[in-house]
């Protein structure tokens, strides 16, 4: 697969995700400082989120393509799809540490929707369905002392931990998908 295997760091910094990267300010050999151009700035979006969810360029534009095609707010059907994800739902309940580790934990089989194995990673999960570790995982001294570190994780009202698992209660609403992304560049981007 094509996923970016290299140092997280630098991509984190460049995106500005960590909370102590200061602003990097390039200059040339004359001292003046680059300024991106509007498509840069656009570009840059899109990558920044593309990277945070861990998606490719094909799937993401899947995404943005049936976004557009529903008559609401394209930015916010474009979040509410992405947050949606199974990968995304296990990070989001508090099942894994990060959503790297969630699509691991899915791509290997340890995740359980209504009782169903499901191994794809951005299988869309529906309201009222039931995400759960494979009990075989859910057995394990690791999981619990994950379980245990994650105890305190901030769930999405959108969703419901239930001991090694949840409930999804709701589709993500404006105030639970992420706030630090500019979804206005990101249209514009795919509108030129």
């Amino acid at each position: 697969m094509a996923r970016y295997i290299g140092p997280q760091k630098k991509v984190l910094r460049r995106f500005h995700l960590l909370p102590d990267s200061p602003v990097e300010t390039n200059t040339q050999s004359t001292g003046r400082p680059n300024r991106k151009s509007v498509y840069g700035i656009r570009l840059d979006e899109k990558q920044k989120l593309k990277f945070i969810y861990g998606i490719l360029e094909r799937q993401f534009r899947r995404y943005f393509a049936e976004a557009r095609k529903n008559p609401a707010n394209t930015g916010f059907i474009l979040m509410q799809l992405l947050e949606r994800r199974l990968d995304n739902v296990v990070f989001r309940l508090g099942l894994a540490k990060t959503r790297k580790g969630a699509r691991q934990m899915v791509n290997h089989g340890h995740v359980q929707v209504n009782g169903k194995e499901v191994d794809i990673p951005s299988y869309n999960v529906k309201v009222t369905e039931i995400i759960s570790l494979h009990p075989k995982l859910a057995g394990t001294e690791a999981t619990a002392k994950l379980l245990e570190e994650t105890k305190e994780a901030v769930v999405p009202t959108w969703l419901q931990r239930k001991g090694t698992g949840g409930v999804v209660k709701s589709l993500p609403t404006e105030d639970d998908v992420q706030s630090d992304i500019d979804l206005q560049l990101i249209i514009e981007y795919y509108s030129r």
